[in-house]
Formats: C-alpha cells, sequence, structure tokens
C-alpha cells in the first residue's frame, strides 16, 4: 500500500460468510506458502538477478523477421555506421515506444531496424567543465538520474536548463517507458507536442551528428528542427550526442506544460 507499511490483510480472518448472492461460503484465506509453477516453498529472500545473464557476453545481431523484415544490433559506433551506409533508410531503434505505435496504428513499413541499444558511444553521460554531454542512447530514466546528480553537486546558478529539463522529466510518459525510451528517439521523432524539444532549445543546447563516413557535424538544436516531423538530419546520418552548456549567471530557464491533464 502507499503507506510503505506491510499489507494488513494476512491479520483478516473471515468465517463462513454467507454471499448475498448465493449460498457460496467464503472461507479463511491463508498467505500461500509454495509457488503454484513448480511446487517449492517460498521463503523470505528476495530473488535475485541470474548471475549467468548478467555475465553473458554482449554479441552483435543479426536476425530475419516476418516478411522479410531484418533486425540488426551492433555494438560498435564504426558497425552501425557501416550499416547506415549500406541501408540509409534503416530506422534506428532503441526503446520501440514511438516506431511500435507507427507500425501497429498508422501502417509504417520499415523493411531494416537497427537497434542502437548496446552502442558504447551512443552510451555516454559526462559531466564536464562546460556543460554536460548526453547519449543519443542513453534512457530518459538515466538522464533524470545523471541530472539530480548535477543539480545538488554543481552551483545553483548553472544548472537552470538542468532544473528545467528534470522537472519536465518528472510528467513524461511513466516510468517503464523512460526506463526504455532514449533521449535521442525523442528528439528525432520530432513531435510537435514534445515535452523536451522546447527545453532543448531554450537551453541553447546543440547536436553532435555523425554520418557514415565519420565525419561530425554539430547543430544548434533551434535549428535542427526544420518542420513538421523534420529534422536536419540527411540520408546515412545519426544524432551521436547532446551537450547542454551550463547556464550563464542571471540566466533563467522556467519550463511550463499546458495540457488537460498534468500527466499526459
Amino acid at each position: 500500500p502507499s503507506s510503505g507499511k506491510p499489507c494488513s490483510c494476512g491479520e483478516l480472518k473471515v468465517h463462513n460468510c454467507e454471499s448475498s448472492f448465493g449460498a457460496a461460503t467464503i472461507r479463511e484465506q491463508k498467505p500461500a506458502s509454495y509457488s503454484d509453477i513448480d511446487g517449492r516453498l517460498y521463503n523470505e529472500k528476495e530473488l535475485i538477478f541470474p548471475p549467468e545473464l548478467a555475465l553473458r557476453n554482449e554479441l552483435p545481431l543479426k536476425l530475419y523477421g516476418y516478411g522479410g523484415i531484418r533486425w540488426y544490433r551492433p555494438l560498435k559506433l564504426s558497425a552501425l555506421l557501416y550499416l547506415k551506409s549500406l541501408y540509409p533508410n534503416a530506422k534506428l531503434v532503441v526503446g520501440n515506444t514511438e516506431i511500435g505505435i507507427e507500425m501497429n496504428f498508422k501502417n509504417a513499413q520499415y523493411p531494416i531496424l537497427i537497434s542502437v541499444t548496446h552502442v558504447h558511444e551512443l552510451n555516454v553521460l559526462s559531466i564536464k567543465e562546460n556543460g554536460l554531454e548526453i547519449g543519443s542512447s542513453v534512457r530518459l530514466s538515466k538522464l533524470q538520474h545523471i541530472l539530480l546528480k548535477v543539480i545538488t553537486e554543481r552551483d545553483i546558478h548553472e544548472t537552470s536548463s538542468c532544473r528545467a529539463i528534470s522537472e519536465q522529466l518528472k510528467w513524461f510518459a511513466g516510468k517503464q517507458v523512460k526506463n526504455v525510451a532514449s533521449v535521442g528517439g525523442n528528439i528525432c521523432t520530432a513531435s510537435p507536442i514534445s515535452d523536451l524539444n522546447p527545453l532543448w532549445i531554450a537551453a541553447r543546447a546543440e547536436f553532435q551528428i555523425v554520418d557514415s563516413k565519420g565525419y561530425i557535424r554539430t547543430v544548434r538544436a533551434k535549428d535542427f528542427f526544420l518542420g513538421y516531423r523534420k529534422v536536419d538530419l540527411a540520408q546515412g546520418e545519426i544524432l551521436l550526442s547532446i551537450f547542454i552548456p551550463w547556464s550563464r549567471r542571471f540566466e533563467f530557464v522556467k519550463e511550463f506544460k499546458q495540457s488537460h491533464r498534468r500527466e499526459d
């Protein structure tokens, strides 16, 4: 329960209570002491994540799906860029929170999908002297965590942008979505009702973009969004990282969210 105290339902005993809908008898209910799956007795220990899975070596993947769909999962940026050079129109996937909707409800067709969840260079989170660098595959929940760390450790005038982004993330979808959805995915979707894209612009953020040959260019957030669902990404280019400079003294960034419901 929300009180944080143990549930007291185990202490309640109901004896031979007649149901108003019939003669059904409700007997005393006791907590289950064994597993319905394999019959083993429960104990008081918390289940741990299987160590065999935690120690498993990560491997690049190439999977084939229904209708000729191909799913790649590279581990290195160089491998990702090579795939992008072969398939310039391939769709990049992290949490699949947007692409899944497009495929299921908008009949979008993506014959080649590249999962970038395990590319190390896209998962960088670096606190620098002049700002914060965020890899495009960093999950929103991880960004939320690092922002709280930055806010507590740095001077208050430097973190005005960080506080605004952190406050906006409180009402950004649910925790399950934030655990898988990426910063870069939300940016490149270029939704006109995005919670964060207006804040990247206000915070003077810069986006690092890399092409299939490895050349990197920098675009200011305010110049990256070209129109409805259109961004400054050419074929073969991907969003590498986002850089947020620290706020300057007497510079204030504040978020406001206008909607029918606070949570959405």
